[in-house]
């Protein structure tokens, strides 16, 4: 059967947040959550900095499993400590994903962004890979940070008209940074819904 991302609910170019699990030459298990960017049907890049577990380890074993959850413990555990083995399957997918597909690496590039605001030298491995099998547990999509800005932007907006001058413009920034992130990462929905609360806030005095 044809693999294609768009059946699990990714869509070219666009970026959504999972878990990536990888095994080390010692073959230890390890999970960690990771951005990941639709490049096809078939194909997804990742940006990862220098340092990390992950990349050590998909530089060594050249592949990796992509896993989509939308389970908060096991974004946090994974983020704060390595997940413990009893949530993994034997073959390294996590028990709770949703969905997984298996990548094989096609090239690793060096990737310099001196405007990374994570990072001041930015440093990482822009990793291309190929899709192998994809295993659908039930009907899904992956998480995007993009819903949780347009609720937030919501919220802000209603307290727009009851707030000084100052916090106003506070809630204007806000509304910036959450509208980049939409625009970068959101579904379709979600970023008409931020040119809904756009023409709202420009009402109010917002100015691009």
């Amino acid at each position: 059967m044809q693999i294609d991302l768009a059946s699990v609910g990714m869509e070219k170019g666009k970026q959504y947040e999972t878990i990536i699990t990888t095994t080390s030459c010692d073959d230890i298990k390890n999970a960690a959550p990771i951005g990941v960017i639709c490049a096809g049907q078939d194909k997804v890049l990742n940006r990862i900095f220098k340092g990390s577990r992950t990349l050590e380890n998909i530089i060594s074993k050249r592949e990796f499993i992509v896993n989509i959850t939308h389970n908060p413990e096991v974004f946090t555990l994974s983020t704060v400590g390595n997940l413990p083995e009893d949530y993994f399957n034997e073959d390294n997918s996590l028990k709770c994903a949703d969905a997984y597909f298996k990548c094989e690496v096609i090239s690793l590039k060096e990737a310099v962004k001196q405007s990374d605001p994570v990072k001041s030298n930015g440093e990482a491995i822009v990793i291309k890979s190929k899709v192998t099998q994809l295993v659908i547990n039930k009907q899904t999509c992956p998480i995007n940070r993009g819903f949780g800005y347009v609720i937030e932007s919501l919220s802000n907006l209603t307290r727009v008209d009851i707030v000084g001058e100052e916090q106003k413009e506070e809630y204007f920034e806000r509304f910036r940074e959450a509208n980049r992130i939409v625009t970068k990462v959101g579904y379709k929905q979600d970023i008409e819904a931020m040119q809904k609360i756009k023409k709202e806030l420009t009402k109010k005095g917002f100015k691009p």
